[in-house]
Order: structure tokens, then sequence, then C-alpha cells
């Protein structure tokens, strides 16, 4: 090779490339700052293990004593007890805090208010001394003198119950405000999926929300247990021989004040180190779904680094989507199967619906019958209620007056005499299940793999056992393509795989309805075409199919009835053939020259 060639950067011929050696860049200025890091930390251990003065012997004599053990223990058992009784608080004072009761949020942020103010020293000092302002603690019925319980404050407030009210009551106002933060950070998309499927509330909460919430509460919630750790050393104006009142107490007596200080700090660095171990592994297993790889297991790290193990372990097999659209699965997706696996569909009745949000109507007097069986495309300009209209169906949106009903039931409501009652959550949850929704953004739930984003409301919803669900579960990817992804995470897919297991997630209910609100506009241009084709097939099922979409040309294949919205009213109604191409109204006539 000539110096021309190196020196220009001209690439050498093929047969010579075999023959060249690769040198990464040399960073300099990191090599130097790692020589620095080394010498310092050499210098500090020098100075702090080499002079005399800072006790060894003594620290050795009394690291493991007896005295200190103990205090490390009720130090240990103080942080347990706090943290969970804390923790515990917060999470009712957070939901608290976001329920739609004004009076309980804001009695919970007045707590909240008032613990986060007063310090905890302070506060452990007011319990201690509580018996001055109630000499008695009772239990009865208040503003009476029924008594179930009563008992001497000063002898039930003993320093160690001081110590785990004040930990408790001091933790739990902070942490409220952690995991409400977590549970803000959850997408509003998943509640309403959540709901759309049925799922209870409390299994909401359980299963959907705080799951995905502790990524946010997890950090910030470790944080708090460590300071709580250190904060245990506050009980010592309680004169509770915890770890560093024990320590405090063998100092005063021989003087060896800095040893035995550094018995303290070794102890909580060790408690520290522990607690960021079991952070690691808690933060690894809440980010299942929301990486596509998880880190490595920590010990798997250590003992990669001594040759003993590969650094990731093998796993089940998960094909992760290609940059192209995989084919829809043809062999069992014709419109007879669906129909062998699906109720009959619903009648949709829409009568005098108006829905407004202050002083904007956004739907207007909505008077609509949708048959049995049919599929109607609901199209119209962006803002003309059209998905208000969807999601009003399945009672996502409650209406201000009108009501809507399938096969003559309502939907959210009771009808006594001219007035309309609204349900329970719990009554409202159960007809849901008839109306299943497939999200403009798929909403499938992070955390879950496919299969279980399936399986989840047919366990919890319709009562079928995991392995008839997870059966259930396999027949419906299948169906649409999908049977090799049942253990990949929704965030292993592409856009089109994750619209296709949005649709079998809400067939595994059966509904009698089902609802689209524009599910191709989230995708690519060449991923929409394999979400249209399962929406075709299911077309042909006799299952109800009500689409909100901007594909005109494939609501003119797919659709009996075009409806055409704007401003919140039904302009018109007909057959594809009457609205595409001979529209009864000027606005509708310009809205589908500008669109085809």
């Amino acid at each position: 090779m000539s110096a021309t060639d190196i020196h220009t950067g001209a690439v050498p011929p093929r047969r010579d490339l075999g023959e060249l050696r690769v040198i990464p860049v040399r960073h300099r200025a990191r090599t130097i700052g790692t020589a620095f890091a080394a010498v310092l930390l050499i210098a500090i251990l020098y100075s702090v293990l080499g002079n005399p003065r800072w006790g060894w012997p003594v620290f050795a004599e009394w690291f493991l004593s007896e005295p200190v053990l103990t205090g490390l223990g009720r130090t240990l058992l103080l942080t347990a007890l706090g943290a969970f009784f804390g923790f515990t608080l917060g999470t009712v004072l957070a939901l608290a805090r976001v329920s739609s009761s004004p009076l309980l949020a804001a009695l919970a942020w007045g707590f909240i208010w008032l613990f986060r103010s007063i310090p905890l020293i302070v506060l452990l000092l007011i319990l201690n001394n509580l018996g001055y302002l109630y000499q008695t603690v009772s239990l009865g019925v208040p503003f009476t003198e029924i008594s179930f319980f009563s008992y001497n404050t000063t002898q039930l407030m003993t320093p160690f119950l001081a110590a785990v009210l004040g930990l408790t009551l001091n933790l739990g106002a902070f942490s409220a405000e952690v995991i409400r933060g977590g549970i803000l950070s959850v997408d509003q998309g998943q509640h309403e999926a959540a709901a759309a499927l049925g799922l209870p509330k409390g299994h909401q909460a359980r299963r959907i929300v705080l799951p995905q919430a502790m990524r946010s509460i997890v950090p910030t919630a470790f944080n708090e247990i460590i300071g709580l750790a250190k904060g245990t050393s506050m009980v010592y104006v309680l004169a509770l021989p915890e770890l560093f009142y024990t320590v405090q107490i063998i100092y005063r007596r021989n003087l060896e004040v800095i040893p035995l200080l550094m018995v303290a700090t070794v102890w909580y660095l060790i408690i520290l180190s522990v607690l960021s171990i079991i952070q690691y592994h808690i933060e690894r297993h809440y980010a299942r779904g929301a990486l596509r790889t998880l880190p490595p297991n920590a010990f798997r790290v250590f003992f990669a680094r001594l040759g003993l193990v590969s650094l990731y372990s093998p796993a089940r097999p998960v094909s992760v989507a290609a940059e192209t659209p995989a084919p829809v699965i043809r062999a069992r997706s014709h419109g007879s199967d669906w129909a062998n696996s699906l109720p009959g569909g619903g009648t949709v009745e829409i009568r005098g619906v108006t829905k407004a949000y202050g002083d904007l109507v956004v739907l207007e007097d909505v008077d609509l019958v949708i048959p049995s069986g049919s599929v109607t495309a609901i199209i119209g300009p962006s803002g003309s209620g059209k998905s208000t209209l969807l999601r009003s169906i399945n009672h996502l949106e409650r209406v201000d007056r009108g009501y809507i009903a399938i096969d003559r039931e309502l939907i959210g409501y009771r009808r006594e005499g001219d007035t309309l009652y609204e349900l329970k959550e719990r009554e409202v949850l159960e007809r849901r299940t008839d109306v299943g929704m497939v999200f403009q953004n798929f909403n499938l739930f992070p955390h879950l793999t496919v299969l279980q984003n399936i399986t989840e409301a047919p366990i919890k919803v319709r009562g079928l056992s995991r392995g008839d669900a997870e059966r259930l579960a396999l027949d419906l990817l299948a169906r649409v393509g999908l049977a090799d992804k049942a253990y990949a995470y929704p965030r292993q897919l592409s856009g089109g795989q994750q619209q296709r297991v949005a649709i079998a997630r809400t067939l595994a209910l059966k509904p009698k309805v089902l609802l689209f609100d524009e599910p191709t506009s989230a995708l690519d241009p060449e991923l929409v075409g394999e979400v249209l084709d399962v929406i075709k097939e299911l077309a042909q099922s006799g299952i109800t199919l009500i689409i909100v979409t901007h594909e005109i040309g494939f609501a003119r294949e797919v659709a009996d009835r075009i409806v055409f919205m704007e401003q919140g009213r039904v302009v018109e109604t007909g057959s594809p053939e009457q609205v595409l191409n001979d529209p009864q109204h000027r606005r509708t006539a310009d809205f589908i020259a500008k669109v085809l």
C-alpha cells in the first residue's frame, strides 16, 4: 500500500483488507482523568488506613461487639417497620389525593402539608410526650361516652412505639407525593384501556397502573428508605439505644470518638450498599417491557467478570419485529372462522346525544341506529366529534343529554321514568365488556407480555381459567398472524403488530360491538395494510363494527354505511356509493372532494 493511499484515505484493493490492523482512537483526556482518579483514591486510602489516629484496633474491637450489634438490630427493625407502615400510609394518602372526592383529596393534602412541615426530631418529642396532652387513648363511638377500649397514654406510648409512629408519619407524608407522582406518570391511555376491558378499579390499580408507576416510584422511594435508615439516629432524643445512640454511649465512656463513629459509619455504608443492590433488582424487575433488552443481573455481572458464567443468561427466544411488516396468516383468518368464535353483533341506538366541555359543544343532538352485524365508518374533519361519539358508546365519556343502548340495554345508566341514573362503576364495567374498543395509540400494557395482555381481562372479567384464557389468546394471535409473538413485550413489536395485538386483546372478551378509533393513524403507511386486512376479515364475522377513520378508500371497501360528521352533528348518512359518489349535502361534497 502506498503512502498516498494512506494519507488520502483511498480504499485499498480488496485483497489487502485482511492485512489491515485496526487501532481504536485514543482518548488522552480520559486516560489522564483515570490516572488522576487512581492516584487520588490511593492517597485517600493511605491517609485513612495509614494514620494511627483513626484507631483501627479500637474499630476492630467494637465493630462486631454485642452492644453495637444490638443497636444495629434495633436500627434495622425501626427501618423495616417505618418503611412498611410509612409506604402503606403513603399509598393510601396518594390514592386519596388523586381521588375524585374533593374533601378526601383536601384531607390527604392537609396531612401531607402538616407532617412534611414538622421536623422529625420535633415530631418524635411530641409523640413521646403525648401523655401530657391526652391522659388516655380510647376507642369508641365519637361524641358519645361509649368506649370499647381505653389505655393510659404514658404506658402505651413507649419510646419504641413513639419512634415507629414518628418515622411512619414522617415517611408517609413524603412517600405519598412520591407515589402520587408515579401514578400521574402513567399515560391516561392505560387507564382508559383497562376500563374499556372492564377491569375493576382495584385490579386496574394493582395490575396495570402501579406496576408501571413503580419505574418512577422506586428510585425516589429508595432515597426515602435510605434517608429513613439514617434518620433512625434521631431517636436518640428518646434515649432509645439504636446504632448511633449505642455508639455515643460507648465513646462517652472510653473517649475513643473517631473509631466509634467509624463503626457507625461503616455499618451505615453496609446498610446503604444492601439497599442499593435491592433497588437495582427491583428497578430491573419493573423495567420489563420498558426496555427492549433488560440489563444483566448484578450477580451475573460479577461472576461473568470472574469468567464463571456468560454475561447474558439464555432466555426464551423472542422474535423482534422486523422493519418490514409481517404478512397476516391466512390459514385460519377467514370470516367463517371469526363467525364461529364471536357472538352475534349488537344493535346500537344513539338517541339525542349531546356532550359539551364547558362552552364547547362537541356533540349536538346525535341520532343514529347502527344495525346488528353492520360495518359503519364515521368520517369527517378533525374536531368534528367522531372520537367523542365513539368513546360515548362504551361510556368512557359521559353524555350530557340523550342515551346510548346496545340491544335495548342502556350503557352506563338505568332508566326510571324520564330520568337516567348513572350506574355504579362495577355495573358500568360489566356492561362495557360487550363493547370492545381498539385505540388509536394501541394502549397495550407495556409491562405485560403479548400473551398476558390478552389473557388479563378474560381471566378477571369473564372468569376463564388461565389455561383456557391462554388457549384462546394463542388462537387469536394465530388468526392475526402473530402466533410467534406471544412472549414478546409490546415494545419489541412494530406498530402494525401492536395494533393487531390490541385487536386480539379486545376480541378475547367476545364483544357484541367493536369500536375502532382511527386504528391506522399512528402507523407508518407501509404498516397500514396489515391492520386493515384484519379489520376486513372481521367485517365478515357478523360482529357490529364502528370505525372512525380517515382511510376513505378503506371505508368504501369495507363499510355498509358511512356517517359524515361536522361540528358535533351528523350531516349525512348513507351507503358508501351514495355518500362518496353522490353526496346530498354540500359540506359532505366539499369534504369528499378534498380527500379523494
